[in-house]
């Protein structure tokens, strides 16, 4: 409580202004005339509940219709293409000028804006332009470049000649404040809420989601669904939107939207249960730093997740069964704390040890060891918790039951969720890989703790009848060696290490996986300090359109909670890998693979 009292202090009184109402960008913004849409809007300063309809309470700038209540997203704009939108912006603020962007034709030139001065209002004409989603947003002139106040965004949607209008449309928004040195207060909302207060989303089995997704914030978001596939249809900028054609689309769990980006995507639930799409990166995602309480306790159940997480629920239908299981093989997983090794900020090391059932189990390693996987054969993992605290884990990536999705007190069904793996206590997942691929597991409770202390390892997916050959088939995981930011990465569990040397004229497979609690990282492979050329595989476990499975340079952008393959054939000499953080020079890893 003494946090929220600081926090109330610093937002200042909240009582006197109106409420903000969580847009759910179903009901578009204006009134239509012939071609033309008429859009009056107005930024007021409203009362923002973003997490409970009863918990703490933030004084914010809100866009809103004028004679309507303030939202956050801003008022939905969405019309068909060849629609001509005449609007208004009216600055209700008296202290701070508005610069409104993203209220123009498309494509168009992303640094054009409006500017209203306080008390003043601002007025626009254009053709809605291309089809697409797109963002619109206003920064105020008077901001503090130290806090965040990105809840003046929302959707802007144009809409091709027939095109279905039943998709459904979620923005995210961040209002961000510092507290003291240590503490961040933080509201990161979908469709104007932070989980565990988002909109439940319902699907039945089969049914087909279509959503489009903006990222009205300064920050980056991995966006990860658990359970499936789905396909990107278009990825949008602030100027313009590309819809891919059909040939083009691709397959992912986990797509990254940059800054007032956006996204199109398409999939089906096929089992089910309980799953969440969420931003992968740990800090917008668990308590302490998701949410206006940065002193929220980190227990099992909903509590453990807050920020950026969307649940959706698929009830069971009458008569449903899952699918029979053929021969079973079952595997050992079993954690345990480990001495703290050296070099790093780690408070603690995890370590994992994994063995066919009945063998007896090597030492527990840290980061985790590879989990082999054959196709399409079920396997039962045993998960056997030595450590001195609960956890889930996660099979990232994979395609399975709900109530073996690692997420505690959500996975599952009504009446039957997974529990926390109490120490001491051992919970049985139920594994059947579709397909072949790259994959991983990781913890999914008290994530800070235990994901940067090495509860995570790659999974291996081999066709039937194929061997894992580590002569040919390299694995490189990146992970944080504890939870300071900014980190040290490691590879493998290290930063450094000895030369690995290849046959050459032999093709040679490179898996690479990022399960650090945030940032991406660069990837390059060079030879004589230029990249050298490898053919893409697989992103997150599935083969990529044939446009962007041709071989190219060696370089790869790899974001939080994604997977990447990719193979070259070599000739001697000598090659170089590479990881750097993207923003600038710094060297995470660097290996030498000598070829003979």
């Amino acid at each position: 409580m003494r946090w929220l009292t600081i926090l109330c202090l610093l937002v200042g009184p909240v009582s006197t202004t109106p409420v903000v109402q969580p847009n759910d960008n179903r009901l578009p913004a204006g009134t239509r005339h012939g071609d033309t849409l008429r859009l009056a809007l107005v930024v007021q300063m409203a009362t923002w509940r973003p997490e409970a309809d009863d918990g703490p309470a933030i004084s914010v700038a809100a866009f809103g219709e004028v004679g309507g209540p303030p939202q956050v997203p801003a008022p939905l704009i969405r019309v068909p293409v060849g629609t001509i939108i005449a609007a208004t912006v009216r600055n209700a603020l008296t202290d701070s000028a508005l610069i409104v962007r993203g209220l123009h034709a498309h494509p168009a030139d992303p640094s054009d804006s409006l500017v209203v001065a306080p008390g003043a209002t601002g007025r626009v004409v254009f053709a809605a332009g291309a089809p697409g989603t797109y963002a619109y947003a206003a920064d105020l002139g008077t901001q503090d470049t130290l806090v965040e106040r990105e809840q003046l965004g929302g959707a802007f949607v144009v809409d091709s000649a027939g095109a279905r209008t039943d998709d459904r449309i979620f923005v995210m928004n961040i209002w961000g404040n510092s507290i003291d040195s240590l503490h961040y207060a933080n509201a990161l909302t979908i469709n104007g809420k932070s989980w565990p207060y988002t909109e439940p989303i319902m699907l039945s089995l089969g049914d087909t989601a279509r959503w489009r997704w903006v990222n009205a914030t300064d920050r980056n978001h991995p966006m990860h669904l658990h359970g499936f596939f789905f396909r990107v249809d278009s990825r949008g900028s602030p100027a313009a939107d590309t819809i891919y054609a059909a040939e083009q689309r691709r397959w992912a769990v986990t797509e990254e939207l940059r800054p007032y980006t956006t996204m199109a995507m398409v999939w089906s639930p096929e089992r089910p249960g309980n799953w969440l799409f969420h931003c992968h990166i740990a800090f917008h995602v668990v308590p302490g730093e998701a949410q206006l309480d940065p002193t929220a306790p980190d227990v099992h159940g909903d509590a453990h997740m807050a920020g950026l997480i969307l649940g959706v629920n698929v009830p069971t239908p009458p008569g449903w069964r899952p699918p029979p299981r053929g021969r079973l093989r079952r595997v050992t997983l079993a954690l345990a704390e480990l001495p703290r090794h050296g070099g790093g900020d780690s408070l603690r090391t995890v370590g994992v040890a994994i063995a066919d059932a009945g063998a007896p189990l090597p030492p527990a390693r840290s980061p985790g060891p590879m989990l082999v996987v054959t196709k399409n054969q079920p396997t039962d993992v045993t998960v056997i918790n030595h450590l001195a605290q609960g956890t889930g884990i996660h099979w990232h990536g994979i395609e399975l039951e709900s109530y073996s999705d690692g997420v505690v007190g959500w996975s599952g069904v009504p009446g039957r969720l997974a529990p926390a793996i109490a120490p001491g206590d051992s919970f049985v997942a139920h594994l059947t890989l579709p397909r072949a691929g790259t994959f991983i597991y990781h913890t999914h409770l008290h994530d800070m703790s235990q994901l940067t202390a090495g509860l995570y390892g790659p999974i291996v997916v081999l066709e039937p009848g194929e061997r894992f050959d580590p002569r040919t088939d390299h694995v490189f995981t990146v992970g944080w060696d504890g939870p300071a930011d900014p980190p040290r990465l490691v590879v493998n569990g290290d930063s450094m290490a000895p030369a690995l040397v290849l046959a050459g004229g032999t093709r040679h497979r490179l898996r690479f996986i990022n399960i650090g609690a945030a940032q991406a990282v660069r990837i390059t492979l060079q030879r004589d300090s230029v990249p050298t050329r490898w053919q893409p595989v697989a992103k997150d476990g599935i083969a990529p359109p044939a446009w962007l499975a041709s071989q190219r340079n060696a370089v790869m952008l790899l974001r939080v909670g994604e997977t990447f393959d990719a193979e070259f054939t070599p000739v001697p000499g000598e090659y170089v890998l590479e990881m750097r953080r993207p923003s600038d020079s710094f060297l995470y890893y660097r290996r030498v693979l000598t070829v003979r």
